[in-house]
């Protein structure tokens, strides 16, 4: 036998990561002229992304038996960081856009502890998994039932207390890694159909009462919860209020055609368009070829990881890229969907794209797992099992 090996560390991933960094920064810089604000986002982006890169390459060079252990503490330090949250004086945790989801650090600008919680929660949601596995001996409907309870009663927690920010968007990214987890967890078919049955049931309950009985939803929703939904269904019928943002976006993507008006042309002025309308810039500017382009790496970056978990034989680093790859896949369909109008705004960020300190720090941490889990993988000559 021989023992030669190489580690499989995925620079095609690396490089996917640093060309949408690039991209980032430059339509950042690009849709600096419509904001009115004096800093520098171009700049604070660029050193968030060297701030994160050197934070999170601590991560690497963790040992994955390491990272397991310690998954406990850091789901706990998540949680305490949202009941402190909760708990803080407006003056160290305002209200910024009707939520009080950050930390106010002065000069540093601000925390979102939910954007570290969802790593987290993957962490400590494979280990609960590997763990209920390995000790299950003889699997059964029950013990699967158990452990579809753990997932959900583990991710009960931080839900609520981002529902109560409040912060639907994250909320819904919380559910999909969760959803994600439990796939791949291993439990029986037969509990996935009743579970996912469940699911469209009381979304297919919710779309009766809203059309037939709008008003009974105001019992578990605010007016603007439900305007939101209004606006989103006909952005410019509400386009002098609440549906201008959405409106705009989609005149700029549709007024980028197929080639786009070229860098720094865009034309139509979208509030926040750094943030999580970045992609109305890009349709803008490069037209459909370029919107092409950054869903394609996006297609390379998911397909990568998925290449990743199927190389590792490890149980837990397989279901840590499944959570990554349900966060990653559910932020970006949501954010393209609203801003293209076809699924309601929920304010998520496109990951590495849109302007932001605590989800650029939350995605690289995520991604530096994923390249640890690459490094860590070793290719034998003669081992029989590869997905080249």
């Amino acid at each position: 036998m021989n023992n030669q090996n190489k580690t499989q560390f995925d620079y095609f991933l690396l490089l996917i990561i640093l060309l949408l960094m690039i991209i980032s920064t430059i339509t950042i810089q690009s849709s600096q002229k419509f904001l009115p604000y004096t800093a520098n986002f171009t700049g604070q982006q660029v050193i968030r992304f060297i701030v994160g890169i050197v934070m999170s390459s601590v991560i690497y060079y963790f040992d994955f038996e390491q990272i397991k252990r310690l998954s406990f503490y850091a789901y706990l330090f998540g949680v305490l960081m949202l009941v402190a949250l909760f708990f803080a004086p407006s003056s160290i945790a305002p209200v910024i856009k009707g939520a009080k989801a950050w930390f106010a650090l002065g000069i540093a600008g601000t925390l979102q502890p939910s954007e570290f919680m969802k790593v987290f929660l993957i962490l400590f949601l494979a280990k609960i998994t590997v763990d209920h596995n390995y000790k299950t001996i003889n699997r059964t409907l029950s013990t699967d039932f158990l452990l579809i309870g753990k997932i959900v009663g583990i991710t009960a927690i931080p839900l609520l207390f981002i529902l109560k920010q409040p912060d639907a968007g994250t909320a819904m990214v919380i559910v999909a890694i969760m959803f994600g987890i439990i796939i791949v967890s291993g439990v029986n078919w037969k509990l996935l159909v009743i579970f996912f049955s469940s699911v469209i049931s009381v979304i297919g309950a919710f779309v009766y009462i809203y059309i037939y009985y709008p008003d009974t939803l105001l019992l578990v929703l605010d007016q603007y919860q439900i305007e939101r939904i209004d606006s989103w269904l006909d952005p410019f019928e509400y386009r002098g209020g609440i549906g201008y943002q959405l409106s705009q976006s989609i005149l700029a993507i549709g007024s980028g055609t197929t080639s786009g008006k070229g860098y720094s042309n865009a034309e139509v002025i979208i509030p926040e368009a750094h943030s999580d309308f970045i992609f109305s810039v890009i349709g803008e500017e490069y037209g459909f070829l370029g919107s092409s382009v950054v869903v394609t790496l996006y297609f390379l970056l998911i397909y990568r990881i998925i290449r990743i978990s199927l190389k590792n034989k490890g149980e837990y680093e397989s279901l840590i890229s499944a959570g990554v790859i349900s966060m990653l896949t559910f932020h970006i369909f949501e954010n393209i969907g609203m801003v293209s109008g076809l699924v309601p705004i929920t304010g998520i960020p496109l990951p590495l794209l849109s302007y932001g300190g605590s989800s650029i720090f939350g995605t690289v941490l995520a991604l530096t797992l994923i390249l640890n889990i690459s490094a860590k993988t070793k290719f034998y000559m003669f081992d029989g099992n590869k997905y080249e």
